[in-house]
Order: structure tokens, then sequence, then C-alpha cells
């Protein structure tokens, strides 16, 4: 295998060169503030970036963009593979680039014709986000949320197997973890921070109740099962991957075949460049 690689949530990459605020490949849920519909910590009035924390021309909260698209953004929070806020998210913001941000923006117009809204889990993501996975993947100690994320997996696989790695075009701006919500949408309950978690992989009835359409497993799930295209994946649960797949098609995304919530603009203004500054209202403002 190459370095040609996967990261948690993030796709095929290629090995940094080094670490510097943009990083350029060498050649080797809730709806925002107005719906209920998903849990999201309520914004800082004073969180934002520092000088030389900006992001490029071209960025946007994607809230500016189509406020009716829900956000539901892991990172930020507890709920994930990590169990706990990850570096560099400092609101639960998704920013993407314009182009990103208004492709998107025909996805939910096209959704909502088959009774159903987006929700994105992840946007723009800070390459020091992805260093900070990186070392969680090599502390074989920290295994806080191992029965919910990657139950069948020992953590010192995750790695190896390609799971866990970077840079990832998540830092380009122009990549997307998202899912669909059968509208009207079904308020998300809180997940409380030490709650007894099940499997990822189990039935939609017993796991984290997302109010996703079931899509056969939850988000960031460390399994082949998230395959998106995987067999054993059948009836309603493969219809909304498909479903998701031709409408972000349609758009100009292409899915990463490993993981069905995954998608990256096909034209992307970035391309094979990782920045650095934080997920905050501050950076785009």
């Amino acid at each position: 295998m190459t370095w040609m690689s996967l990261t948690a949530c993030g796709g095929p990459t290629s090995k940094p060169a080094a670490t510097w605020s943009t990083r350029t490949a060498s050649p080797t849920v809730s709806a925002p503030a107005t719906s209920p519909s998903t849990p999201a910590a309520p914004p800082s009035a004073t969180a934002g970036a520092g000088p030389g924390e900006h992001a490029p021309a071209g960025f946007v909260a994607l809230s500016d963009v189509d406020p009716t698209i829900m956000q539901d953004i892991r990172y930020a929070t507890d709920h994930n593979f990590v169990g706990r806020p990850i570096d560099g998210y400092v609101e639960p913001l998704c920013i993407l680039t314009r182009q990103a941000a208004e492709a998107l923006h025909r996805v939910q117009t096209a959704a909502r014709a088959h009774g159903y809204g987006v929700k994105v889990y992840d946007c723009y993501r800070p390459q020091r986000a992805v260093d900070d996975f990186v070392r969680w993947s090599r502390r074989f100690d920290e295994q806080k949320t191992k029965a919910e994320f990657y139950p069948k997996l020992d953590k010192s696989e995750l790695f190896n197997q390609g799971y866990i790695a970077g840079p990832t075009t998540h830092s380009s701006g122009s990549t997307i973890d998202l899912t669909l919500v059968a509208l009207p949408a079904h308020t998300q309950r809180p997940y409380v921070d030490g709650e007894q978690l099940l499997p990822c992989s189990a039935p939609a009835d017993q796991r984290f109740p997302d109010n996703s359409a079931d899509m056969g497993t939850g988000f960031d799930c460390f399994d082949s099962l998230a395959h998106t295209l995987d067999p054993r994946i059948t009836g309603p649960a493969m219809e909304h991957r498909l479903l998701l797949k031709q409408l972000m098609q349609d758009a100009g995304f292409k899915n990463y075949s490993s993981e069905w919530w995954h998608y990256s603009l096909t034209q992307e203004p970035y391309p094979r460049k990782y920045f650095d500054f934080p997920v905050a209202r501050g950076a785009v403002s």
C-alpha cells in the first residue's frame, strides 16, 4: 500500500510535507438556529479566529448560503470516535468553499422533492484536527468510545487499516460528511457524555437515535458495513444510500466508496491544499 491512504472520515489522502497554516501536498443536528431537530452547542459570541487564522477568499459558513440545511457537527462535541471535542473546532459550524456550499444547496433543493432534507456531520476540517486524530490513534489506552465507533476492531489496527491518517480532503474545504433526514425532521435527543454506547453497526433501532434516515450504520462507523455499496446492506437503508449518492452526483460530488457519508466536490477550487484555520465564525467573517 502506498501513502495514498484514508483519514477518519477523510477519504483518499496524500503524504504531507510539513506543518503550516496552508499545506500543499508535495509531488512525491439541528438545522441552524431556527430548528430544534438536532442538538448543537450554542455558538460562542466571543469565539473566533486569532490573527493569521482566517480562511482564504471563497470560504463561507454554510448557513449563510442555505440556512435550511441541518448541522450536527460531531467533532465540536463529545459524540465522536475520540470522545471529546477535536482540536480546531471552536464552534459547531459547517464551513465550506462557496462552490461546495452552493452545490450542497442544490442537493438540498433536490432532496426536498423526495421528502428529505440534508444534514451535515462535518465539512471543512483544519489540519490541526487531523493531527489530533493521529495522536489519539497512537494512545492505545484511550478507548472511551470503542463500543460505538469501532466495536469489532482493536484500536491498534485503526492506523494500520487506514481509518486514521492524514492529511484529508476535508482540509481543502470542499468535502462533506452528510446524511438524509426524512421531513419533517424529528427531534434528536442530545448525546450524554458517559451514557451506554451502542454499536454503530447494529440495526437502526439498536444504535444511537440519530434522526438520520437509516443508512445501515451510524456515522463514522469503522466497519466495512459502512462501505457505500456493501451487499449486506439492503432494503430502505441501501435505497437511502443510493438516493444520497444520486443527489450528490447530480450536483457535482463524488462519493468515497468506503464511507457512505463522504463526498467531495469534483471541481474543487483548492485541490491538494490543506488549510489549518479554525472552525469558527470569525474565520470567515
